[in-house]
């Protein structure tokens, strides 16, 4: 078992300035692998301080300077790649082909691309006689989720860094371990004392005290839409910037003309990627009424023949544990919703999947016959568990797609890619995928309406991090 108690604060590990011990699970053992100590407002402070003091030189280092660490960072993460998608199989029940693929290599992606955009990154224009500058906006807060751990860290930290901010991050509890090995390899890196900090803790009391402290000047929030709501108003007072990467229900809507066999089979098994814990994830698939009971088959079809559910260690699992007991009971009382509110079970349903008996892992799940009111239809159930809603007309569709609080993600199958278009151009999200495309971490992500506010990825997400100087009176170029 780990034992990762310390925090890092101004380039050291230190000793919480009161021990409390928190343990962390393997959900796919329901054993403990690890265990933290929850931090205080004392933690903060003192990160906080780190971090203020630490902005006076770093927010003047050259680009020069912060590519070439950015460029150590990606070659030290090389290096402990696989120590990566360990952790995140251990702390969040990742299969270990999917933790060492998607999850542990999307962070050292976001490393790279800021490094390959800050090449070329515009800091300053000039307006005549004046002149308009971009500057680091201070120190950063950064809160990250447990679905995603590194990824999360990773899209957050490295724009900030490449900027020349520096930051205290608190990354999930349920899922600390990846953050932790995260800051090591900062460390050997050379990343300098006080431009990164890592305190450990929970939500009320850790990302709190961040939110509310006067001396943190913008807030990056990844989570749930509650918890990012709370976040903005723990930071108002303040008037800091607060960024948001919340929630979805992302409709996927496949036209008449698609290749339903294709499109059905992709988008099923895009809901069970990660055992459906994200927040893009398609989770209401949109289906011509005519072609219901087809689409129906073929998704029965796929679920028993794609989908490998068991050790998270084995090469062949493609499906691992949701997170946690909290999840789990969330998801099955979801299920129990849909069963009771008339949705029709195609697949899956309550309880432990066949052949297992412990650890948090669901049935993959479809319902169909669902209408847009259902509950199932209009909570993030964050497992994998997909509804199919019926459509006749594309307007209807189109209505249905944007019938929800949420606006992260949309998703647009058919043959005719004008038409994908411009139904694609009338869907309120930040993010459309036309016919399975997806965009690598050079395309802005974010969302529209209660899927948050700002973008990361790439140069977009630069922007959040950084405060516009006017000097007028500049003189010419």
């Amino acid at each position: 078992m780990r034992e990762y108690k310390q925090f890092y604060i101004n380039g050291e590990w230190v000793e919480p300035t009161s021990p409390n011990n928190f343990d962390v699970l393997n959900p796919a053992t329901e054993e403990v692998c690890a265990t933290i100590s929850l931090g205080n407002e004392t933690d903060v402070d003192k990160a906080v301080a780190a971090a203020k003091a630490a902005f006076e030189t770093f927010s003047q280092t050259s680009v020069e300077e912060r590519i070439a660490l950015l460029e150590r960072i990606a070659e030290v993460y090389q290096s402990r790649i696989a120590d990566m998608a360990e952790a995140i199989r251990l702390e969040m029940g990742a299969p270990i082909s999917l933790a060492s693929t998607a999850q542990a290599y999307a962070g050292l992606g976001h490393i790279m691309e800021a490094a390959k955009v800050l090449k070329t990154f515009a800091f300053d224009e000039q307006l005549g006689e004046h002149r308009v500058v971009k500057e680091p906006i201070g120190v950063c807060g950064l809160i990250t989720p447990w679905n995603w751990p590194v990824n999360q860290v990773s899209c957050k930290v490295a724009p900030a860094l490449a900027v020349g901010c520096t930051m205290v991050l608190k990354p999930s509890e349920v899922a600390p371990l990846s953050s932790y090995l995260y800051a090591e390899i900062l460390h050997e890196a050379g990343v300098p004392a006080g431009v990164f900090n890592l305190v450990n803790g929970d939500g009320p009391t850790v990302g709190t005290a961040l939110s509310v402290h006067p001396d943190v000047d913008m807030m990056s929030f990844t989570g749930s839409t509650r918890a990012g709501s709370l976040v903005a108003q723990n930071a108002a007072p303040t008037v800091k910037r607060v960024t948001q990467e919340l929630g979805g229900k992302s409709p996927n809507i496949i036209l008449d003309d698609a290749d339903l066999g294709a499109a059905v089979t992709r988008g099923v098994l895009h809901m069970y990627h990660n055992t459906g814990q994200s927040c893009n994830a398609p989770s209401r698939m949109l289906v011509p009424r005519a072609k219901l009971a087809e689409a129906e088959a073929i998704a029965t079809a796929v679920t028993a023949d794609m989908v490998v559910i068991g050790d998270t260690a084995e090469e062949a699992t493609t499906m691992g544990p949701v997170v946690s007991k909290v999840q789990w009971d969330k998801i099955q009382g979801l299920i129990g919703k849909g069963i009771d509110e008339g949705a029709k079970l195609v697949c899956g349903g309550l309880g432990l999947p066949d052949g297992i008996e412990r650890g948090y892992y669901v049935k993959p799940t479809v319902f169909s016959e669902v209408n847009n009111d259902m509950t199932v239809a209009r909570e993030e159930i964050f497992g994998p568990v997909l509804v199919m809603i019926p459509y006749d007309t594309e307007e209807e569709a189109i209505r249905i797609a944007n019938d929800t609080p949420y606006g992260l993600a949309g998703y647009v199958q058919s043959e005719d890619i004008e038409r994908a278009r411009k139904v694609a151009s009338r869907i309120r999200a930040g993010n459309i995928h036309l016919n399975g495309a997806s965009g690598g971490t050079d395309v802005p992500f974010g969302g529209f309406k209660q899927s948050g506010n700002g973008r990361e990825w790439g140069a977009h997400g630069f922007t959040d991090y950084l405060e516009i100087k006017a000097i007028e009176g500049y003189g010419a170029a």
